[in-house]
């Protein structure tokens, strides 16, 4: 982590992040490089190319201070290592949905809140301690896999949510809040035909291809109430085999993705924030970004009265997409599975899709934190968590039934919101 990082007051540290952005940049790159959300692979090699020749000298820039040379754990794989979804994928049995479904039954019986949904309340004695021991496996196994299979279709959309809220509450004890109004669950769903184009600002409501990134918060779970007519193949890879990767042949980039970058507020106050997208803590190594933060997106294009990225951070972006591309697995994601995956450790992406009629992809989405196998977090994150994981009480939690865009991913044509 960058020594001006440590322990600064806000606004004392966000003066110094930017006069450290601004005066790295020269005058060549004063305005935003030519880098859109998806990737131009022919771009990319053109730009790398054109940067290396410029300076022969990148791939020998030391690494950060307190960046390892490697990373050694079961976090690092490839796509090609995985020859069976049995590896990754826990079969619930009749018992275990019966369980399940009595858990259901008992929760309804305190006629409480949603926001009560916990371990206490929807009580699973023998599938329980198999989720936690999956959980594990989150944080210090291979970081994903996928639990096979809920019948959706034999519940209704409260109960659906209730099911997927208790069961994922064994893997995650907290639900870190998505949306204003403290609305913990997100509906990822194509909603152009019902909302214009202007209106939304993340690929999560189109159909469109969604590139490598990370979510916030700990564990990002996605529930699949319906898979796509054809496409949407939900993708995963090892940011620590990327950053391997890097580390040995561009170490000039993981300087690059260690220095502070601009974040687009798309309009609302501030107008954008500074922090690193790559940090190294405690012996891991943890990257949170989105690409459309940096590129825009639909009805949320990049701002223009804010700092540019640099080319370096052009090339870094598209990098780390195309390294995880090559090393990706696609998962295999039935109606009615729920996937997890650790977040700080694993980019996750989506093919593009077609929906007809009668089959519409329709995932929901939980931010989840183990309590008790968190990692520990940089200090440039630890706001941020705060305000997902310690925000909202269980009387407060808002449970959204049907889709809707969260506030930071409407576009500029709609009404706006708070950061998320």
């Amino acid at each position: 982590m960058a020594p001006v990082a440590v322990a600064q007051p806000t606004d004392v540290l966000s003066n110094k992040l930017d006069k450290l952005h601004l005066a790295a940049k020269p005058a060549s790159e004063s305005k935003q490089p030519d880098i859109e959300y998806h990737p131009d692979e022919a771009k990319w090699k053109a730009r790398t190319a054109r940067r290396l020749v410029e300076d022969p000298s990148l791939p020998d820039t030391p690494l950060p201070e307190g960046f390892p040379k490697v990373l050694e754990s079961p976090l690092v794989w490839e796509g090609k290592d995985w020859t069976d979804e049995a590896q990754w994928t826990y079969q619930l049995s009749d018992a275990q949905l019966e369980e399940i479904d009595a858990a259901l039954k008992y929760f309804h019986g305190l006629e409480k809140p949603l926001g009560h949904v916990n371990q206490d309340n929807f009580p699973l004695p023998k599938l329980g301690p198999i989720l936690k021991d999956l959980s594990r496996e989150l944080h210090t196994g291979r970081g994903f896999f996928v639990l096979r299979t809920i019948p959706v279709d034999s519940y209704s959309r409260e109960d659906v949510i209730i099911v997927y809220a208790g069961v994922s509450s064994y893997v995650g004890n907290s639900r870190g809040v998505q949306d204003r109004d403290n609305g913990v669950i997100a509906h990822i769903k194509d909603l152009t035909e019902t909302h214009p184009a202007k209106t939304i600002g993340a690929p999560a409501y189109t159909t469109d291809k969604q590139v490598f990134h990370t979510d916030a918060g700990d564990i990002i779970s996605l529930f699949a109430l319906e898979t796509a007519a054809e496409g949407g193949t939900s993708r995963i890879s090892s940011s620590w085999k990327v950053y391997n990767d890097l580390a040995k042949s561009r170490p000039d980039l993981i300087k690059t993705l260690s220095e502070p970058w601009p974040f687009d507020g798309f309009g609302r106050d501030p107008s954008y924030k500074l922090r690193p997208l790559l940090f190294s803590e405690d012996g891991k190594v943890i990257i949170q970004y989105a690409r459309r933060l940096f590129t825009g997106f639909l009805g949320l294009p990049r701002s223009t009265d804010i700092p540019p990225i640099t080319e370096a951070q052009a090339e870094a972006l598209d990098t780390i997409h195309f390294l995880a591309e090559k090393y990706n697995l696609g998962l295999n994601f039935q109606k009615g599975d729920i996937q997890y995956i650790n977040n700080l450790s694993i980019f996750h992406a989506r093919d593009a899709f077609t929906d007809t009629t009668e089959k519409k992809r329709h995932l929901l989405r939980l931010w989840l934190r183990n309590e008790d196998l968190a990692w520990k977090l940089p200090q440039p994150l630890e706001e941020g968590w705060q305000a997902l994981y310690q925000s909202a009480t269980e009387d407060e939690e808002r449970f959204a039934f049907e889709p809707e865009i969260r506030a930071a991913s409407r576009g500029k044509g709609g009404e706006g919101g708070k950061y998320v």
